[in-house]
């Protein structure tokens, strides 16, 4: 099992979809990042060399992309800052409403939160 950024890679994967496991990498990030480094995006994370598991550990945690940890500190910084300049889009996350125009009459179960409604007796 190899441990990159605080996420372990599950063996029985292909080494292509295992990479979604770490937060901020899709499937078309993991082919670049595959690609880069040479590696067959087909091969199955058992089957990976020493090397070629250091080359892609050294390539992530040294580059300069946002993953884990430091892309979810990023994003509360945004919603932080929507919040703090009193922003239309700050005060619906505030509220736990949908902030991109979606309509609250009904959907939007997730967002705000489905209500259990109480019966009297």
């Amino acid at each position: 099992m190899i441990r990159i950024l605080g996420t372990n890679l599950d063996n029985k994967k292909k080494i292509f979809v295992a990479l979604k496991a770490i937060y901020g990498i899709g499937l078309s990030q993991s082919f670049k990042i595959l690609s880069l480094l040479k590696i067959n995006p087909l091969k199955k994370v058992t089957n990976l060399d020493n090397s070629e598991a250091i080359a892609l550990r050294n390539f992530l945690e040294g580059n300069n992309l946002l993953l884990e940890g430091n892309l979810k500190r990023y994003i509360h910084q945004n919603i932080k800052h929507l919040i703090e300049t009193n922003s239309y889009r700050g005060k619906r996350h505030l509220k736990g409403l949908p902030t991109r125009g979606q309509r609250t009459r009904t959907n939007s179960r997730t967002v705000r939160k489905f209500k259990k409604i109480i019966q009297k007796k």
